[in-house]
């Protein structure tokens, strides 16, 4: 698998040369810029395949890099923000980010989560390059064409609801999905009631994802987040 191009967004020195010391070690390459104008020029003339994102930058927001990333690019954005505070992890995440990884960080954890976006990135690859309309993860099965999904190819009989659920986790497998996000594509709104809706439909699509302690964990929960599907090796 070819090493994507990253671009890392970091005004404070140690932090950046931490992640450029760490992508450089592992065979990444890499473009830095120590502000928000500058990323978003390094963006388009560099064309990026995974952003680092700090959220404090000196000259504007990190949720306006995004935005502004987000009006012309679908390249995964994996925040890394001293910000823990749930609302701020929403806020970036409804904005378009893909990850997002708290301060202080290990190396083996930042580069798990450059793994997943790597394996993301393929799949979103190869899914442009054939035809099929089929996800397949592990022992599941979705077929979008037909309307039905499988485990173990045994067929799951699932609810309107839970299915349009499962099509859009595994769309964007890997990716953290915002209660907002899910529940204004499965309802078209996103009110307290549809939040509370929300997690009994996704017990029960889990309940027959997962029907033993030993099945694979295909969704996590993000407490107070969201959900993502989890890509099964």
């Amino acid at each position: 698998m070819n090493k994507p191009l990253i671009l890392v967004v970091e005004d404070d020195p140690s932090v950046r040369n931490l992640i450029t010391t760490t992508l450089k070690t592992n065979a990444y390459r890499y473009v830095v810029a120590p502000n928000g104008s500058a990323a978003i020029m390094e963006a388009t003339s560099h064309n990026p395949e995974i952003i680092l994102l700090d959220l404090g930058l000196p000259d504007m927001d990190g949720v306006q890099v995004i935005q502004t990333v987000r009006s012309w690019s679908n390249v995964p954005i994996i925040v890394i923000s001293a910000r823990s505070e749930d609302n701020d992890k929403i806020k970036a995440l409804d904005a378009g980010a893909d990850d997002y990884l708290t301060k202080p960080f290990s190396v083996v954890e930042l580069l798990a989560r450059l793994r997943v976006t790597q394996r993301r990135l393929s799949l979103m690859t190869a899914e442009m390059f054939t035809a099929s309309s089929v996800f397949v993860n592990g022992k599941l099965k979705v077929d979008y064409a037909g309307g039905c999904a499988y485990l173990d190819e045994n067929e799951l009989h699932l609810t309107p609801i839970e299915y349009k659920l499962l099509c859009l986790l595994s769309k964007n497998v890997g990716k953290v999905l915002t209660h907002t996000f899910i529940t204004q594509n499965i309802w078209g709104r996103s009110w307290d009631n549809d939040v509370a809706s929300l997690r009994v439909f996704m017990a029960t699509l889990r309940k027959k994802l997962e029907p033993t302690e030993e099945s694979p964990q295909y969704i996590q929960t993000h407490i107070g987040v969201g959900y993502r599907m989890m890509k099964i090796e």
